[in-house]
């Protein structure tokens, strides 16, 4: 015989009064936990202290709120700062790192913006800042620098593909070369053998295309690859 349980409509929770802290609401096991644990960026204040007025004008952002917003939304991709505001808004991981509590206003996207494109406008101070993160990280043992990831991307130079001229550059190996022989010469002094006499080496000849407007570049040709002037830039 199979009973059949009543089905009740569920009632709205939403409005009632709960105790609960912010920390408790976070797990334990959260990336922005584990990164608060270990970084400590109240040193921003001292590094754009210049920036802001002491005693003059209206209560500004806090730069170290500012900046791990920003790093909130690098972190976990959020491309929109209008975005990113509301996704602190209803998360509280988010609100628990930035140290806002439940019921504090969100600062507006504008005033987000306006700070970075005005105020930090100079490139060395989030340069600063990532470098002594960095650092922190690495007195913390979580960089090590043995092992390294180097990618390269091609960006597009502002040079017209169909202006050039041809030229015949030399591409120097003599550095590589060097090193060769330095491998070989330890080789024959552990054997007790001569050296090698030293050789004057022509750098190899290279005929290409240099740009006009942008002779820095470099033309690339490459299968599935449109032809043009770019430039290479590594990332590690």
């Amino acid at each position: 015989m199979i009973q059949w349980g009543m089905l009740k409509k569920p009632s709205p929770h939403q409005t009632e009064l709960e105790m609960v802290t912010l920390d408790s609401l976070v797990p334990s096991d959260h990336l922005l936990r584990k990164i608060d644990a270990v970084i400590d960026f109240s040193f921003i204040h001292a590094r754009v202290a210049d920036l802001y007025c002491a005693n003059n004008g209206r209560p500004a952002l806090d730069p170290v709120m500012m900046f791990k917003a920003l790093f909130i939304g690098y972190l976990f991709g959020v491309r929109s700062e209008r975005q990113l505001v509301r996704e602190i808004e209803v998360n509280v991981a988010y609100r628990w790192f930035l140290q806002l509590k439940l019921t504090d206003k969100v600062f507006d996207a504008s005033t987000l913006s306006q700070n970075r494109r005005r105020r930090y406008h100079d490139a060395s101070v989030a340069q600063d800042i990532f470098d002594e993160i960095v650092e922190q990280a690495i007195r913390h043992g979580l960089v090590d620098g043995k092992v390294l990831y180097t990618d390269s991307t091609h960006l597009k130079a502002d040079a017209n593909k169909n202006k050039w001229d041809r030229e015949v550059v030399a591409k120097s190996r003599a550095a590589y070369w060097d090193d060769l022989d330095l491998a070989i010469e330890e080789d024959r002094a552990a054997h007790a053998k001569k050296p090698l006499k030293a050789k004057e080496r022509q750098p190899v000849e290279k005929e290409t295309k240099i740009s006009r407007t942008d002779p820095d570049s470099g033309y690339m040709v490459r299968d599935g690859k449109p032809k043009g002037f770019f430039y290479l830039d590594h990332r590690t």
